[in-house]
């Protein structure tokens, strides 16, 4: 299978089980219900699920159908963070994949409920799911309420706000360090969540720390590749409006230009891939992780 395809595929069982998920819920209200899948649906590659999906497999040779609900929840805890990214009080973003934006069809206070409900959902999903093993439940519960929490994504995110605006005359390296957090937190740590979980359900522990060592490099390539994009990409194309500039954000752009950012992220890519390349597993899923993490970092150059 050839990574458009196996993308594709991924895309849609997840889709598919969040909506079943979703629709099912008892005395949700239905237009908070609405609000959530208008974005959970907007679109996407669903790299994060397929990261799980690729890790699992690849560690098992065994069916990525076995972990659609760890997967579905990470993509939930996704999908809030960009419905709150894009708020007035954060990006202020009025495109998502090229579709308005969360908070420009339903309003501000729905769009803040919607994430809410997608954050708390995507536990009680793992919680009450029949296909994870009981006693894994708890110690993924545990790795993704850290890396999305306030030990991880949302620190991410308070960093990238404090730092809008910050003087540009700062040392360099004080501002190298702001970054990296912000980098670190806000993208690496979800990254990280889906390749340690899809490890965690292979019950392969012993290759945990690679794994996570290898997420934590392509997670930071992937958002230095988007503070690239975010400055020369075609805006059409990528489906958002470019808020970096218009926020004054600390990006590795403004550091380091553009040229500097993609040797950087280069080498984080190929440090990466090499930790992969340490690991035994199923060959033919070893090269479709590689083929997604070549996508991530890579994509539209």
């Amino acid at each position: 299978m050839k990574l458009p395809e196996y993308l594709t595929s991924s895309s849609k069982i997840v889709e598919k089980r969040i909506n079943e998920f979703i629709k099912n819920k008892k005395y949700a209200h239905s237009f908070l219900k609405k609000a959530m899948l208008y974005s959970l649906n907007a679109g996407g590659k669903r790299m994060r699920p397929a990261f799980m999906f690729l890790v699992y497999e690849f560690l098992t040779g065994r069916d990525k159908k076995d972990i659609v609900d760890a997967a579905s929840s990470v993509e939930m805890i996704h999908t809030y963070s960009l419905i709150h990214d894009d708020l007035p009080a954060m990006d202020d973003d009025d495109l998502r994949r090229g579709k308005p934006t969360n908070h420009k069809v339903f309003g501000e206070g729905i769009s803040i409920l919607a994430g809410d409900a997608l954050l708390t959902d995507a536990f009680n999903l793992i919680s009450s799911s029949k296909k994870i093993k009981k006693d894994l439940k708890s110690d993924i519960i545990e790795v993704l309420s850290f890396r999305s929490g306030s030990s991880g994504m949302v620190s991410g995110q308070v960093e990238d706000l404090l730092c809008e605006n910050i003087s540009r005359s700062l040392n360099k390296n004080i501002l190298k360090k702001k970054l990296q957090y912000i980098h670190l937190h806000k993208t690496s740590d979800m990254i990280m969540a889906s390749c340690e979980i899809g490890c965690m359900l292979s019950e392969k522990k012993e290759n945990l720390k690679k794994i996570s060592e290898f997420a934590r490099k392509i997670g930071l390539a992937f958002q230095i590749t988007d503070d690239i994009l975010d400055i020369v990409g075609d805006k059409k194309k990528l489906g958002k409006s470019g808020s970096d500039l218009k926020n004054k954000k600390l990006t590795y752009v403004t550091i380091f230009g553009v040229e500097e950012s993609k040797k950087i992220s280069e080498n984080l890519f190929k440090s990466a891939i090499d930790i992969i390349e340490s690991i035994k597993g199923k060959e033919d899923k070893k090269e479709l992780l590689k083929e997604l993490s070549t996508l991530a970092v890579r994509r539209d150059r």
